[in-house]
């Protein structure tokens, strides 16, 4: 959906964070490609940057182990 920084290499942190996030927090620019979602799904890395917004919590899981990280949901 957006440019974002690619997933992190290398290092012993390998656990990323999933959480839903509503469209309408997020900055227009980025809402503007949502195409009238309510909600997404963020991965952040362990310092809290977003790696990823996709559309569902499993496609989230699936992207993030694909990039050989360990997924963990975050409420």
């Amino acid at each position: 959906m957006t440019d974002f920084p690619s997933f992190p290499t290398g290092g012993d942190k390998r656990i990323v964070y999933v959480r839903e996030v509503k469209t309408a927090d997020l900055p227009e620019a980025i809402r503007a490609q949502t195409e009238g979602l309510d909600h997404l799904y963020a991965i952040h890395s362990d310092s809290g940057d977003v790696l990823a917004l996709v559309r569902d919590r499993n496609q989230a899981f699936i992207v993030a182990r694909q990039n050989e990280f360990s997924p963990v949901s975050v409420h």
